[in-house]
């Protein structure tokens, strides 16, 4: 089966601006996806998506590809990161003629995944018959149980209402925090669906250190941290 890397970075970050570029412990955010990606043995190219020249040249030096610039109207701050995917499959395709069995997309904002993660998500495509593999990690909040929402009137009830309330958590269904630490997905079905959940679906649990997704300067202090003090 035939793997390529995708990794989606663009150059307007508003929750930190420059994030993919910026230093995490002297190696630019991108740049720690970029080199995950090239210790995975059964990808063939490792393609980077951005409408960035600054996000460009760092991808380049660490050792990905770009060979586009993505447009600009997948590049807003509201554009589906699903139709950069299949953008990069259509670009790949029709115009370099390359055969692409499944995309494995390595989002720039997940810098701690390990190499065994991914591989632990390609090995579970292989062997299901799915559309897609995601990644998620333990909830530490459960709608059954300690999230709220507000009715109409302003009163706080629980998210999920059932007819058997949960007093412990320990009882309420376990529920999971969906990452960013890796999709695996068929091109196929990129090309075809409008979203991953319109399809087949299994998911790898990583541990909540390994599955932080950096949005803004918390998350970055965050991830920071981690990685100074865990292997």
């Amino acid at each position: 089966m035939k793997y390529i890397v995708l990794i989606c970075a663009r150059g307007g970050s508003k929750g930190l601006p420059g994030k993919n570029i910026k230093p995490l412990n002297g190696v630019p955010l991108i740049g720690w996806s970029i080199n995950t990606a090239k210790q995975i043995d059964r990808v063939s190219r490792i393609i980077v998506s951005t409408d960035s020249e600054d996000i460009a040249k760092v991808a380049i030096e660490y050792g990905a590809e770009v060979p586009f610039i993505r447009p600009k109207e997948l590049a807003q701050d509201d554009s589906p990161e699903w139709l950069s995917w299949r953008h990069a499959i259509q670009y790949m395709e029709n115009i370099q003629g390359e055969s692409i069995n499944a995309l494995v997309v390595l989002p720039a904002t997940s810098p701690l995944r390990s190499v065994e993660d991914v591989n632990a998500c390609i090995d579970l495509f292989e062997s299901e018959k799915v559309d897609s593999i995601i990644t998620v990690s333990e909830a530490s909040r459960n709608p059954y149980f300690n999230m709220t929402v507000n009715d109409h009137n302003g009163y706080a009830t629980l998210v999920i209402s059932s007819e058997n309330k949960v007093k412990r958590r320990q009882d309420a269904p376990k529920v999971y925090d969906m990452t960013t630490v890796a999709y695996i997905v068929s091109s196929d079905f990129v090309s075809k669906f409008n979203g991953i959940f319109e399809g087949k679906i299994k998911s790898v649990v990583i541990p909540r250190e390994r599955a932080i997704d950096i949005d803004d300067l918390t998350d970055f202090k965050v991830a920071e941290y981690l990685a100074q003090n865990f292997k």
